[in-house]
């Protein structure tokens, strides 16, 4: 887990994102985000996103993992079984289009779904993945208070990378969590 490292940075870039009301989910489906596209030598995704954040970890030559410990940060409990673990959206697909993915080509909306470069995605455990579900921050918070700011500064980098719109409930949460930074 990096240290968060830049919360003044964070709280600008959360300025500089529209606030609105949520958009319509007609047409949504995730489906409309392809996800765990083919990253090359029988890797997809989700395989990538195991390897870079695992430690010790093992695959066949067709890439699927099968070893390795992994921390997942937004309950701080450690795991060594990989179908254990889910490949969390940081920014959920369906809040994404909520905030502006929806006016996207399916193309874009698959390099969001597959963005290794931000820190979209991370390996964390099944069951806090499906609690946070496709909530914002003002809904779901990581039960691990020590990784607020850092989920903040994430959640913010993606949206602002993407241009994505904020609520004014999600932007009062991620004010809220910045304010934990060291």
């Amino acid at each position: 887990m990096r240290a968060a490292t830049d919360p003044a940075g964070a709280r600008s870039a959360l300025a500089e994102l529209t606030v609105g009301a949520p958009r319509s989910m007609a047409g949504y489906s995730r489906a409309r985000f392809p996800h765990w596209i083919d990253q090359g030598g029988g890797c997809n995704t989700r395989d990538l996103v195991l390897k870079r954040e695992g430690q010790g970890v093992t695959a066949t030559s067709t890439c699927k993992i099968t070893h390795g410990t992994w921390l997942s940060v937004y309950e701080n409990q450690t795991y060594t079984d990989p179908q254990k673990l889910d490949v969390d959206h940081v920014v959920p697909l369906a809040n994404a289009w909520r905030s502006g993915a929806s006016l996207w080509t399916d193309a874009r909306r698959q390099d969001f779904a597959n963005d290794l470069t931000r820190p979209q995605l991370r390996a964390v455990s099944l069951t806090q993945n499906r609690a946070k579900g496709d909530q914002d921050p003002s809904q779901w918070k990581p039960p691990n208070h020590g990784f607020w700011c850092e989920y903040a500064e994430d959640w913010i980098a993606v949206k602002h990378f993407w241009a994505l719109s904020v609520t004014a409930a999600e932007k009062t949460a991620l004010t809220d969590m910045l304010g934990t930074c060291p």
